[in-house]
């Protein structure tokens, strides 16, 4: 095959998370097909979600949370993910070093000074016990084995070492921030975790949503390091292929690659979504300039539309008005698509019609 041109990349990537033609699916369905969907921000998977499926109420996403069918839990990057409970099994052992890590960091390193960590952990789970706690219950708890550390540190870093899952209710819709968490076991709410982690099915489950992709790709998608042995272990079952600057790209083989010149529609993602941070280099979806016009605010942290497949500006809430501003000119034609399909978003955001559209000249 000939190299891949950076518009094959593009379709490819647009297809496979169903940004082209919105898939059929349960919500369960679509975010194990993606792996995983980072939702810190509660509303914002509802919102990459309705991009997706060609049928998706909010209720849809809630019932599934409510039934544990989808969990909410740190994952990924070492940030809040929602996955399927059969994924997170698997997932976050084999993540656990990246999330265990993360008591390393100064953020923890004065406060658990001293601690060891190992009766830290045990202390979180017989505390917790089959129970849903607040961060600050657990940590109020621990408070009172170890005294004089800061309750909230305590808790946090219980989270960082048991996999932990957060209660259904942390992942309704309603709410832009999300304040009070509530965690519990997560082999208590969903079942005993995989015993062992599982690198190669990490690599292969990215590859599909993913792929084709480096191992820099992968490894800045999951947040995982030391990955590139797993994929030469893999390699004589991967697709190996080019990219126009000659990087090795790997695939699953049989993996469709869309045409270049597929038509795309208008979309507006929410923050945080996964086609724009599944890769190192972001390229294929956002241009290096316009990546960095965000990226010491919050990386791709903030909602941004596409055009063409490809980023052309970013988007906002002020109340109920949805706030466009476009890093490019617009011709007739694709600023109709754009006001078109922002007054789909408006909609989904605002069903009782209240909100309005405006536009950064």
């Amino acid at each position: 095959m000939p190299d891949l041109s950076l518009r094959a990349l593009n379709r490819t990537l647009l297809a496979r998370q169903h940004l082209i033609e919105p898939a059929p699916l349960t919500p369960a369905a679509l975010i194990e097909q993606l792996v995983a969907v980072q939702g810190q921000e509660p509303n914002w998977p509802y919102l990459g979600l309705w991009n997706r499926l060609s049928h998706f109420t909010r209720e849809d996403l809630a019932a599934a949370l409510a039934a544990n069918e989808v969990v909410r839990s740190t994952t990924l990057r070492r940030t809040v993910h929602l996955t399927t409970a059969a994924d997170f099994r698997w997932l976050r052992p084999t993540l656990h070093d990246l999330v265990a890590g993360a008591v390393r960091l100064a953020y923890y390193r004065d406060e658990l000074d001293g601690v060891d960590h190992a009766a830290l952990a045990a202390a979180g789970r017989e505390v917790l016990g089959d129970r849903l706690l607040t961060r600050r219950e657990l940590g109020t708890a621990l408070a009172e084995r170890f005294p004089d550390r800061h309750v909230r540190r305590l808790a946090d870093a219980v989270e960082a070492m048991v996999p932990l899952v957060h209660g259904p209710e942390c992942g309704e819709w309603g709410r832009w921030r999300n304040r009070y968490v509530t965690v519990g076991l997560a082999a208590v709410r969903i079942g005993p975790l995989a015993p062992e982690p599982r690198p190669e099915t990490l690599v292969r489950r990215y590859l599909a949503a993913f792929g084709p992709a480096t191992v820099a790709d992968a490894q800045a998608w999951s947040g995982a390091t030391r990955l590139a042995p797993v994929f030469a272990a893999l390699r004589p079952e991967l697709t190996v292929l080019r990219d126009a600057d000659g990087r090795e790209l790997f695939d699953l083989p049989g993996a469709v690659i869309a045409d270049p010149d597929t038509p795309v529609p208008v979309r507006f993602l929410p923050a945080f979504d996964n086609a724009v941070l599944g890769y190192r280099d972001r390229r294929r979806v956002v241009s290096e300039p316009d990546r960095r016009r965000t990226a010491a605010e919050a990386s791709a942290g903030v909602p941004v539309y596409l055009v063409d497949g490809f980023v052309h500006g970013r988007w906002s809430l002020a109340g109920s008005t949805l706030r466009i501003e476009p890093w490019h000119p617009l011709g007739n034609s694709d600023a109709a698509a754009v006001r078109e399909e922002a007054e789909r978003t408006l909609n989904f955001l605002f069903p009782s019609g209240e909100g309005a559209i405006s536009i950064v000249r």
